[in-house]
């Protein structure tokens, strides 16, 4: 029987531990939280995920060694600022040669490094990894409601594999072979979100917010393709598919911290509140960073910036985006 183990315990993580078990998988949960591990394996509940009960097949553990000893594949999700601590207080247990499966959303600000690349530099080379994103709400999936995902890797073999771990009947997975360009468009969308959240925060309307959405897919689409992922991969399940879930739904936290932005709370409180991470705000400070470097302009991304970090009201972040010079419109270029 195949040993998969799930290295987070917060939303995402549980879902797809449910999903794992239901293929009749040996599932094991590890969590970095003894206090909090302890109890989800005594009530196999979590606060986040109203009326899900997590499988009582599914081993949940805060032992480094009893999570990871003799399994075959390991799923990161853990948050992305949180991943090179982790691994690398996990690395001396991972067995040899096993693919990583990572499901975090975001890049790293201290490095611009991508969630699989940390994993990568910290297992090295030995470790096929593979992406696996699209719009996958928890909530949702918790409900098993149907759903879409890729599983990218630039291993074909590998992305088959996940391909066939997460074939239960809500999900539909399909492998994908720019994983670059899957891995930006989980992390870009989630600073477009922030974006939308405010329209809905200061009722600026669906036109505004929908604008929004497609501006944004431009400019994370212009990055990514002068980072080398392939344009096609930005209009697809996870990069249009994602971006809108984000936007759009009451669950996502990205879009709701910047509805509570655009309802005049302030950074701080927000982030102190929200109970869970909201990878889009130090997503937009790598952007800032990702965007100079490669010299692509990025307006809505960097009113973000201004406003997140610089103070800038959001009142004048929109005047400034609706009267930028006037253009023909371009996506990926």
């Amino acid at each position: 029987m195949t040993a998969v183990t799930v290295i987070g315990d917060g939303q995402m993580g549980l879902v797809l531990a449910d999903a794992l078990v239901c293929r009749g998988l040996e599932v094991r949960v590890w969590g970095p939280f003894v206090e909090s591990v302890n109890s989800l394996e005594i009530s196999r509940k979590s606060t986040r995920l109203p009326d899900f009960i997590l499988n009582e097949n599914v081993l949940v553990t805060a032992d480094r060694a009893r999570a990871l000893d003799g399994v075959d594949v390991a799923i990161n999700a853990i948050p992305t600022q949180f991943i090179q601590t982790t691994w690398e207080s996990l690395s001396p247990f991972v067995p040899e040669c096993i693919p990583i499966g990572c499901v975090a959303k975001g890049i790293e600000i201290k490095s611009n490094l991508l969630p699989s690349q940390i994993i990568e530099g910290i297992l090295g080379d030995q470790h096929a990894t593979c992406v696996l994103s699209g719009p996958t709400i928890a909530t949702e999936l918790a409900r098993q409601r149907p759903a879409a995902m890729v599983s990218s890797s630039s291993n074909p073999e590998v992305a088959a594999m996940m391909q066939d771990l997460f074939d239960v009947p809500w999900l539909r997975i399909y492998t994908h072979g720019d994983p670059l360009g899957v891995e930006l468009s989980g992390a870009l969308k989630n600073v477009i979100a922030l974006a939308a959240g405010i329209c809905d925060g200061m009722q600026l309307g669906d036109n505004a917010k929908s604008a929004m959405l497609a501006r944004g897919l431009a400019e994370i689409s212009r990055l990514g393709v002068a980072m080398g992922a392939q344009l096609e991969t930005f209009f697809g399940i996870a990069g249009v598919g994602d971006l809108a879930t984000t936007c759009f739904s009451p669950h996502g936290r990205n879009r709701t911290c910047g509805e509570r932005l655009g309802n005049g709370e302030a950074l701080e409180m927000v982030i102190e509140t929200m109970g869970s991470v909201v990878e889009g705000v130090p997503t937009t400070k790598a952007v800032k960073s990702l965007s100079e470097f490669y010299e692509v302009e990025m307006p809505i991304s960097s009113m973000m910036y201004r406003v997140l970090f610089e103070n800038l009201p959001i009142q004048n972040a929109i005047l400034a985006l609706m009267n930028r010079d006037l253009r023909a419109e371009q996506l990926g270029s």
